[in-house]
C-alpha cells in the first residue's frame, strides 16, 4: 500500500544537504518519491509500506548526519 510521510530534519542548510537526504532515501527500494523543503525543513517521502518502514528511512537520513525529529 502506497503511503506518505513528512519528515522534520534538522540539520540540513544548503542545496548540497537537499541532494544529500534525497538521493539518500531515493536510494531505499519501496520509496518512489522525495522531495525536499529547506525552509521548513521537511522532506516529503511517497513509499510502498511492504517495501520500507519508516525507521529505515530514519536511520538512513541519520547516518548521513542529520536529526529526524
Amino acid at each position: 500500500m502506497m503511503k506518505q510521510v513528512t519528515l522534520q530534519v534538522e540539520g540540513m542548510s544548503c542545496g548540497h544537504c537537499e541532494a544529500t537526504v534525497k538521493k539518500t532515501l531515493q536510494s531505499l527500494p519501496g520509496v518512489v518519491e522525495v522531495a525536499v523543503s529547506l525552509a521548513s525543513k521537511t522532506v516529503d517521502v511517497q513509499y510502498e509500506e511492504k517495501d520500507v518502514t519508516m525507521e529505515q528511512m530514519k536511520e538512513l537520513i541519520e547516518d548521513q548526519g542529520y536529526d529526524v525529529k
